[in-house]
């Protein structure tokens, strides 16, 4: 039998040692990608109910702004006013926002025509806060606080808006 000095390639024992020590570290970097993909999907789920929430949050700012009569006798989980809307000022419509527990939606309905229209849904908790005119018949300014929710992951937005044609009441 010959024998030759220099022995070239693995023992099997290496061979096993390699494949063990490489099977611990790509199980490690699979349960790492998973973390990091679930995070991912509860970040991009949190994402669209907040900008939902600031679209719903933009929309009711711009539309008290240039309201007008805004009921200040309403519950704190709806806001009543009047609103110009479209170009014609003489186009007015009675509008109301209406946070609904229930089913965790804000809505804005129509009053002329009863229409419910969804703003945003995933909302926990919504308040409309009213400074008073100084006679108490109507609204100068609306404080909008709204908690939005995805998953275990709560968000608030708030708002202010002053009322422009009641500031000088």
């Amino acid at each position: 039998m010959k024998r030759y000095p220099f022995r070239s390639g693995f023992t099997l024992v290496e061979v096993l040692l390699s494949l063990a020590i490489s099977a611990v570290i790509l199980s490690a970097v699979a349960v790492a990608f998973n973390a990091s993909a679930v995070t991912y999907q509860k970040n991009q789920e949190l994402y669209a109910v907040v900008n939902n929430g600031r679209q719903a949050l933009l929309r009711m700012t711009a539309q008290l702004r240039t309201g007008f009569s805004v009921d200040p006798n309403a519950p704190a989980n709806q806001c009543n006013f009047f609103a110009v809307t479209g170009a014609d000022p003489s186009s007015i419509q009675d509008l109301t926002y209406d946070f609904r527990s229930s089913d965790n939606t804000l809505y804005l309905i129509t009053n002329s025509d009863g229409a419910e229209y969804v703003l945003c849904t995933g909302v926990q908790s919504l308040t409309f806060t009213r400074l008073l005119t100084a006679d108490a018949s109507d609204c100068r300014g609306v404080t909008v606080t709204m908690t939005v929710q995805s998953g275990d992951q709560q968000k608030t937005l708030s708002s202010a808006v002053a009322i422009r044609r009641n500031l000088e009441l």
